[in-house]
C-alpha cells in the first residue's frame, strides 16, 4: 500500500492542466455538482462507463473480500483511464472520503495501491472530505463552494423526490424527466452567476419545482409502491444496484428513494455526539452545529415548498427520523448507514411505501447488521411491512436479484388487488 508521504499531490498548477475523473453516484445530484465543480475552474468529468469491464477492473486491483461499492468505484476509475480517452499524465481522480469507521474512508488508500499496481502511479487521487484527512494545495474546499455543494444535495433531492412521485403516473411519457433536466441546468446556470443559494432565491426556485412537476398532467391509477434504502452507493448508483429504479418502473411501480441530505445530516449528528459524549474541539463542534443549523434552513425549505403544494409526500425531517429509530437501535450506532437505515424503512412505510428493498453491498458487515438484522424487529412494529433484503456483489446474478424482488411484488400485488377491491365496495 502506497504511504502517505509518498501520494502524488494534486497542485495548484495540475488545477490549470489537468483533467479529474469522478465516479458516478446519484445522477440528478452529481449532474448538478459537476456544474458547481466546472463553474469553480476545475475540468472535471463524471463517468458514466458502466459495462463489464469496470466489475472485471475491480476485480484484477481490488481485494474480493473488500466491499462491493470499493470494487465499483475503482473499477470505473481504472477502466476509464484504460480506455484510451484519457492523457494518464494530465489526468487525476476524485473521490469522496468519510473519515468514519466504514470500510469508505480507506477507499483512496486501495485507489493509489490500485493505480501503482496497474503502472498508472502518477496519477493523483483527490480526496473530498470536509475533515481534513487530506489536503491538496489545487483542490480545495473553501466556503462559498460548500453552500453551493449543500444547495446542489437540497435541489438534487427535491428533483428526485417529486420526479419518482410523477414519472410513474405522466401521461406524456418522458415528460418528468424533461422537467427535470431543465431544472437541473436552470439551477446550474444560476450558480454560475453566483445565484440560487441565497435564503430569498432557494424559497422561490423550490416552489417554482414542485408547481412544474404538479402541472404535468398525470393519471393517478394504483400502483405497487417500492422503497429503496441501503448502503449509500448501491442504494443511489444504478452500477451497483444493476438499475433497480429502471427495473422497477418496468414492473409498473412507484419509487420512493430517501435524499441524500439524510445522510450528510446523520454525519453530523454523529460527529457531533461523539464530541459531547467523549470530548474533543469545542470549535469544531461550534463549527459542526453551525453547519446543522445551515443544513436544517434547507431541509424547512424543501419540506414546506411540498408540503404547500398538497398532492406530494415530503420527506420527514431528521429530528423525526431519530425518533422513529430509537424504538429499533440505538442513536449511538453509527457505523455504515448506522440508525438512519432502519429510521429510513420505517419512514417509508409511514409514507405508504411499505414494500421495501434493502440493497446489501458485499464486504459491508455494518449495513447488514442495521439493515437486515433490524427486519425482525421493524416488522414487530410495523406489521404491514413488506421487506426484502438484496445482496450485490460480482458473483451476484442479475437474474436471481430480479427474481427475488418479484415475489416481494408479487405479495404486494396480491394485497394491492385486495384494496382496490375493497375500496371499491366502500
Amino acid at each position: 500500500m502506497i504511504d502517505n508521504k509518498d501520494r502524488i499531490e494534486f497542485t495548484r498548477e495540475m488545477k490549470r492542466s489537468y483533467k479529474i475523473l469522478f465516479p458516478n453516484m446519484a445522477d440528478i445530484h452529481f449532474r448538478i455538482l459537476h456544474k458547481v465543480f466546472i463553474n469553480y475552474g476545475y475540468d472535471i468529468e463524471m463517468l458514466t462507463n458502466t459495462d463489464q469491464r469496470v466489475i472485471d477492473e475491480g476485480l484484477k486491483y481490488v481485494h474480493n473480500d473488500t466491499c462491493y461499492p470499493a470494487l465499483l468505484t475503482i473499477g470505473q476509475l481504472l477502466s476509464a483511464l484504460k480506455s484510451g480517452k484519457y492523457d494518464v499524465n494530465r489526468t487525476a481522480v476524485m473521490m469522496t472520503q468519510t473519515g468514519g469507521g466504514c470500510r469508505a474512508s480507506n477507499y483512496i488508500h486501495l485507489l493509489r495501491k490500485a493505480l501503482k499496481n496497474s503502472g498508472m502511479g502518477q496519477v493523483p487521487v483527490i480526496s473530498v472530505n470536509v475533515a481534513g484527512l487530506e489536503k491538496n494545495s489545487g483542490f480545495k474546499i473553501t466556503l462559498p463552494l460548500l453552500r453551493r455543494a449543500i444547495a446542489a444535495l437540497a435541489y438534487g433531492d427535491l428533483l428526485m423526490l417529486l420526479n419518482n412521485q410523477v414519472k410513474p403516473y405522466e401521461l406524456r411519457k418522458g415528460e418528468s424527466d424533461e422537467n427535470t433536466a431543465r431544472w437541473i441546468d436552470f439551477v446550474s446556470d444560476k450558480f454560475a452567476q453566483g445565484r440560487a443559494y441565497s435564503q430569498r432565491e432557494i424559497k422561490s426556485y423550490f416552489k417554482s419545482i414542485v408547481e412544474s412537476y404538479a402541472a404535468i398532467e398525470v393519471k393517478r391509477t394504483p400502483k405497487v409502491k417500492v422503497g429503496i434504502v441501503g448502503e449509500i452507493y448501491v442504494k443511489y448508483a444504478a452500477l451497483g444496484n444493476n438499475n433497480l429504479e429502471e427495473f422497477l418502473a418496468s414492473e409498473d411501480c412507484e419509487v420512493m428513494v430517501p435524499g441524500l441530505l439524510g445522510f450528510v445530516f446523520y454525519c453530523l449528528i454523529n460527529n457531533i455526539n461523539d464530541i459531547e459524549l467523549y470530548g474533543g474541539s469545542r470549535i469544531k463542534r461550534a463549527v459542526l452545529r453551525l453547519l446543522l443549523k445551515y443544513l436544517t434552513r434547507f431541509e424547512t425549505y424543501l419540506i414546506e415548498a411540498v408540503e404547500a403544494e398538497g398532492s406530494f409526500i415530503a420527506p420527514s425531517r431528521v429530528t423525526e427520523l431519530m425518533k422513529l429509530a430509537e424504538p429499533v437501535i440505538g442513536i449511538g450506532c453509527k457505523m455504515g448507514e448506522g440508525w438512519l437505515l432502519p429510521a429510513e424503512i420505517i419512514e417509508l412505510i409511514d409514507h405508504g411505501f411499505e414494500n421495501v428493498i434493502c440493497a446489501q453491498p458485499f464486504g459491508c458487515l455494518p449495513n447488514h447488521i442495521v439493515g437486515k438484522g433490524m427486519i425482525r424487529k421493524i416488522r414487530s412494529l410495523r406489521p404491514n411491512a413488506n421487506i426484502v433484503p438484496i445482496d450485490y456483489d460480482p458473483g451476484a446474478t442479475k437474474v436471481n436479484q430480479e427474481n427475488r424482488i418479484k415475489l416481494m411484488l408479487s405479495v404486494a400485488r396480491e394485497k394491492l388487488s385486495k384494496e382496490t377491491i375493497s375500496g371499491a365496495f366502500c
